[in-house]
């Protein structure tokens, strides 16, 4: 983990609200999938950074990237920096994926702005012998994004939408059920809203499905290194609580309540 001053490359909206922005750091870290980084928004008034999943780190160009929903002031702020623009970061945070030597079939399952961390995945495997069928679920067409990344880099891709205007309609849990006998995976990674997630657990109860899971929680975060305490949320079974942002943001998926 370092702190590091960056410099914007490319800020670019790619859907309704949602923007890519890709900066150069000014010296090679240690990436692994599902990691995210901490953020200043550029104008030295906001004092938190915000936490953003990596949607890709080039170690040759040491150029990483993030994709982000405008929400309120910061993420407003953040979506009007340029190129050449300096931005402090933390970077990297948090756990991340990790696949086993023999986990050799890989299903991703995203919904909404939960695809960008599950593609640094596809990037980090992509010269593997891991094989990805990946699912993906957005509210519309309009809100597709990464659809050419995520269709280069997958054997097999399925796309949702709640109204059925791209790919079929549905979710992205609701895909992956459908293939599951299909795809029989050794292994599966999701990240999304609440709701999906609720359903991808409740779902694997109700079939029977004991295929290891593990999601990439999205939770509030103050400092992104588990003092402040804001992203805390409750383990199962009444245990002791875990940080979101130190414990995860990745954890399988019976450790926590959903």
């Amino acid at each position: 983990m370092k702190e590091l001053t960056v410099t914007v490359v490319g800020n670019e909206e790619i859907a309704p609200g949602i923007f890519e922005i890709d900066f150069q750091l000014p010296e090679d870290i240690f990436f692994r999938c599902g990691q995210f980084v901490n953020l200043s928004v550029g104008d030295g008034l906001h004092l938190l950074r915000r936490p953003f999943a990596v949607l890709f780190y080039d170690k040759n160009t040491r150029t990483a990237g993030v994709c982000y929903q405008v929400k309120g002031e910061g993420t407003k702020l953040l979506s009007q920096r340029k190129e050449g623009d300096k931005l402090t970061c933390v970077i990297p945070l948090g756990n991340g994926f990790i696949l086993k030597e023999e986990e050799k079939r890989v299903a991703l399952i995203g919904g909404g702005v939960g695809v960008f961390p599950l593609l640094s995945v596809l990037g980090e495997y992509k010269d593997s012998d891991k094989h990805f069928r990946s699912y993906m679920g957005f509210r519309s067409a309009a809100y597709v994004n990464t659809f050419g990344m995520y269709d280069k880099r997958s054997d097999a891709l399925f796309v949702a939408t709640d109204d059925g205007s791209f790919g079929k309609k549905g979710t992205s849990v609701s895909l992956f059920f459908e293939d599951f006998e299909q795809a029989k995976p050794d292994v599966i990674f999701a990240c999304g809203p609440t709701p999906m997630l609720r359903a991808l657990k409740a779902g694997l109860s109700e079939r029977g499905i004991g295929v290891p899971c593990y999601v990439s929680l999205e939770e509030r975060m103050g400092c992104g290194i588990g003092a402040c305490l804001v992203c805390v949320c409750h383990k199962t079974g009444g245990e002791a609580n875990v940080r979101v942002c130190k414990d995860g943001p990745v954890f399988e998926i019976g450790e926590v309540e959903i």
